[in-house]
């Protein structure tokens, strides 16, 4: 062997880069553990623990002193799904930032254009950008207006990049550099508020040009803080207010409209029961709605539950049309609700014809947490040089008319003070209200971070509880022990010494796996797990084809040492052939895969790779190291040694048996795929999926029922959601698309309270809502994890999922052509690889409704099946390579014999690696985990059916289309 040298270096590097990359690794776990026991389950203290040593030395390392962040910073990151966190997909709303170009126009073809974009986005997977161009362009057919209307985008806020000259064409240039200007701004923005907040090796990334961003922080425990601070605008403004005396006259003719309208209801007998209903729903008069009298621009305190109505009447136009011209321009905002009375303050603020405050958010130069004069939670600003000229002016007005300055948040009012002493110089101000300690920093982060150009709704949210993630921690470490002790076992009884050196290689490659992972910085995910499990079982298959190959050598008669040398030889292009294949799926995967996909997919290159150098060069220098000692070097056992040797089977005469066979399992498959279907998981669909435990186990039909008492449609029938046994008999896995449309916070409140309504029966005596529904400790019972995905969103993941299959399909149709020159073998592995993937798509399909674990097709399918796709053509290729070795050594050979012969000699690796492959993935369904538990079903039958297909499908099928040109022998 060549450049012994060079190898053994470069494997004694790698191998300490990894240690040393590690051991960051254990130090921070180790931390952990301790921060852990110290909190005894309260996440506020073990994150103030590991927040006081973060700049403090906690690693000493051959002299070089690491500090718990630098030390947090170089372990091995883990995913969501192992450590639990919240990875949620932030939607920019191009619309607002359109309707702020156009200066809040009221031009009725502008509005127009943004509804048919709105609709249109319903069924389409293009930016709203481009869809609310097409129907502007619909429009101007019929208008003829130009998008440069004064009355549009020409505005004065535009004037510097449009003029009334400028085509359509023109401008939608200018606008698309200005939407993607706002995305930036709003990446940036986000990137600095979670900074700010304190999450271990958080993600977050621009998805493409969609105006989407994604935002993954693992470790997170306070959810409902989170999405908080991922969806604030901070769009601050300051503004006078009216004082309750200018206000009373307009609520008392509010009240008297109210109370002619009821009378005239009564009147009307025929609807009397109907109006009845109505009248209870709305209360006699505004007036009534009022708990407690208000005072200075206070309106008055309404509850919580009564905000909806009151709303209603003030927006209702008749109401409108009552106020008088000192009102006009009046804003009606809500306060902060009171968390002891749970009373929420009206507040009457003084508004003008465009809408625009007179002071913004934009020129707050700092904010900081501070306390107010009571010693309560606040947040003091500090304003430029222009703002503070602007606010002397506002607090001198208020000061002599006696009034009070209005300081709203995103449309909520957090405090309106008076100033009582005079106008105020320097441009400080301060924010206070009913605050926690940690709202206030959130409020000061978010300030200081400034405002979202437009307002970010969550489209797609996963978050998952510590008690799940530490669960699966403990499943995989289990599947993953007995899986590489049942692969060494295996290797050393199948390989004799072969097979022990085969296991020290597979050990270095683990820990290259691991150490490339933390020094790459990537994330550790469940699947990615799964996939480093899959690879203990792929890595072992380079050794079996280089011992099969040795072996073979051995048995014409070779001594050890040629056997040896020509062993590696002749294996070397059908390892990097079928290790190529595995990686171009692999490589799919990661670039259209999401999240936990791309974890796996990331592993799974890494191990390819890995694997390649340890299998091809690693094993060959201990295998001569080994003999160089003196040793005698074996490639089989007594047993083993003449197992599948010479193997005599008609594989071709037996092809139109496996065709009948073949195309039986086919016709039942899309039979049941095209009759009951499949069952598409949420994030293919929409929905809302959550996974509930309880005390005790539960029969599933018996929650359906009540929980269809909760959820009811706007005509009063039950919206029943779907619930299955997820794991164990005590856990569920509840899937609703109830108000999936709907967009905000306040939907997903309201359906966990539902959930919580149904299932009070089966939970603790005095088990509350917060507890089952939040994230702030680890806990037995509840929600332990949830998952929404919006429709639009569902539409763009599952076409993603077909284009990677698609093109997955052409890039090995691509290499194969290249790699042996003739489209037959490209066509027979491509039908093959057909053939796997229907039969188990209808697999899923035939017992979805009966196995006792999860079969939903979603985007761990996918990857499933992209695996099975590359390690099915992992054999095919194998096989195909042997025929054409085979067809230029032995010319004189008839065709069908040379088939044979090549199949036969390949059975004992075909079987092999498809044998250790199959006894890892029962490994790992059993004890891997509920989550992937289908994903692995699904990889199971793949390597069943695709090790047949590879037999008795690819390879008669290329014969049948090639017969020519395989007995003139041109390949």
């Amino acid at each position: 062997m060549q450049g012994k040298g060079l190898v053994k270096t470069f494997a004694i590097l790698l191998a300490l880069i990894s240690i040393y990359q590690l051991s960051f690794t254990f130090v921070n776990n180790k931390i952990n553990r301790q921060a852990q026991k110290f909190a005894k389950g309260d996440f506020t203290k073990e994150r103030e623990f590991l927040d006081s040593i973060k700049k403090k030395n906690v690693y000493n390392l051959l002299g070089i002193k690491y500090t718990f962040k630098e030390v947090q910073d170089r372990a091995v990151k883990l995913g969501l799904d192992l450590q639990g966190g919240i990875n949620v997909i932030l939607q920019i709303s191009v619309k607002d930032i359109l309707k702020d170009l156009a200066n809040h126009t009221h031009d009725p073809d502008f509005n127009r254009a943004l509804k048919m974009a709105d609709e249109a986005q319903k069924a389409s997977d293009k930016p709203y950008l481009d869809l609310f161009f097409d129907a502007w362009d619909k429009l101007a057919k019929e208008t003829g207006k130009k998008l440069s209307d004064p009355k549009i985008f020409g505005n004065k806020k535009m004037a510097n990049d449009i003029n009334f000259d400028m085509s359509d064409a023109e401008v939608k240039k200018v606008l698309r550099q200005k939407v993607d200007e706002a995305m930036v701004s709003a990446f940036e923005v986000l990137r600095k508020r979670i900074d700010k907040f304190g999450v271990a090796s958080p993600n977050i990334q621009r998805l493409g040009k969609s105006g989407r961003i994604l935002v993954e922080l693992p470790g997170a425990k306070d959810i409902d803080r989170i999405k908080k601070l991922l969806q604030s605008t901070a769009q601050l403004e300051f503004w006078p207010t009216h004082q309750l005396p200018e206000v009373e006259p307009y609520i008392q003719q509010i009240d008297r409209v109210l109370a002619q309208r009821n009378k005239t209801q009564e009147k009307d007998t025929a609807n009397a029961e109907n109006l009845i209903t109505d009248n209870a729903r709305q209360t006699v008069t505004f007036s009534s709605l009022i708990k407690r009298r208000g005072g200075g621009p206070i309106v008055g305190y309404f509850a919580l539950k009564d905000t909806a109505k009151v709303g209603k009447i003030l927006r209702d136009p008749e109401i409108v049309k009552l106020r008088p011209e000192k009102l006009r321009y009046a804003q009606f905002l809500w306060g902060k609700p009171d968390p002891k009375s749970e009373l929420v303050p009206l507040y009457a603020i003084q508004g003008n014809a465009d809408g625009i405050p007179p002071l913004s958010g934009s020129v707050i130069t700092d904010a900081r947490q501070s306390f107010d004069q009571f010693g309560k939670p606040s947040v003091s600003m500090t304003m430029n040089a222009k703002g503070a000229k602007i606010w002397e002016k506002l607090t001198t007005d208020a000061y002599q008319n006696k009034g009070n300055i209005a300081i709203i948040l995103d449309k909520v009012v957090y405090s309106a003070p008076t100033v009582s002493k005079g106008p105020i110089t320097g441009g400080r101000s301060e924010i206070y209200g009913h605050f926690t300690l940690e709202e206030a920093k959130d409020l000061a982060n978010v300030l200081r971070a400034g405002k979202l150009p437009a307002k970010a709704e969550i489209i797609q949210s996963e978050i998952v509880g510590p008690t799940l993630g530490k669960e699966a921690i403990h499943q995989s470490k289990i599947a993953f022990v007995f899986a590489l002790l049942i692969v060494m076992l295996w290797m050393i009884f199948y390989y004799g010494r072969a097979g022990i050196v085969a296991s020290i290689v597979l050990l270095f490659n683990l820990l290259f796996i691991f150490g490339i992972l933390a020094s790459l910085g990537l994330v550790l995910t469940l699947p990615g797990i799964a996939g480093i499990v899959l690879t203990i079982g792929m890595a072992v298959d380079a050794n079996v084809l280089i011992y099969e190959r040795i072996r073979e050598e051995l048995r014409q008669g070779k001594n050890l040492k040629a056997a040896i040398d020509q062993g590696f030889s002749n294996a070397l292009s059908s390892i990097l052939d079928a290790n190529i294949t595995t990686l171009l799926t692999g490589l799919v995967l990661f670039f259209f895969g999401t999240g936990p996909i791309q974890g796996f997919a990331t592993t799974l290159i890494i191990g390819i790779v890995a694997s390649l150098f340890t299998a091809i060069l690693m094993s060959r220098l201990m295998i001569e190291w080994v003999m160089e000692k003196g040793y005698k070097m074996t490639f089989s056992t007594k047993i083993t040694e003449n197992w599948l040797v010479n193997v005599q089977f008609p594989f071709l005469k037996k092809r139109f048996v496996a065709y009948a066979v073949s195309g039986s399992l086919i016709l039942i498959s899309l039979i049941s795929i095209f009759t009951k279907g499949l069952n598409p998981g949420v994030d293919f669909v929409g929905g809302r999926t959550y996974t509930v435990r309880l005390p005790q186990a539960v029969n599933t039909q018996e929650i359906t029922k009540d929980l269809g008492k909760q959820f009811l449609s706007d005509k009063g029938k039950p919206v029943y959601p779907e619930v299955k046994t997820f794991g164990a008999a005590n856990q569920l896995k509840i899937t609703t698309k109830y108000k999936i449309n709907v967009p905000g916070d306040a939907v997903d409140k309201e359906i966990k309270e539902k959930l919580y309504a149904g299932l009070k029966p089966y939970l603790p005596k005095g088990f509350t809502f917060d507890e089952f529904a939040g994230i702030k400790g680890e806990k037995q019972y509840g929600i332990m994890e949830s998952m929404k995905v919006g429709p639009t969103i569902a539409d763009d993941i599952k076409k993603g999922a077909v284009w990677a299959v698609i093109i997955s399909l052409f890039l090995i149709f691509v290499y194969i052509l290249i790699r042996f020159k003739y489209w037959q073998f490209s066509v027979g592995a491509i039908v093959a690889l057909i053939h796997d993937v229907t039969i188990v798509l209808g697999v899923f399909s035939l017992t979805y409704d009966i196995m006792p674990f999860d079969m939903e097709v979603d985007q761990a399918f996918i990857a499933a099946i992209l695996t099975v796709i590359g390690y099915s053509l992992n054999d095919t290729v194998v096989i195909f390579d042997r025929i054409r070795e085979y067809l230029r050594e032995h010319i004189s050979w008839p065709v069908e014999k040379i088939i044979d012969l090549s199949l036969g000699s390949t059975l004992s690796r075909t079987l092999n690696t498809s044998f250790t492959t199959f006894l890892v993935l029962l490994v790992e369904f059993f004890f891997g985990g509920d989550s992937i538990r289908g994903f692995i079903f699904a990889m199971m039958i793949g390597v069943i059916v695709g090790t047949y297909s590879s037999l008795f499908v690819a390879t008669p099928l290329m014969y049948d289309l090639a017969k020519d040109k395989l007995k003139s022998k041109k390949l």
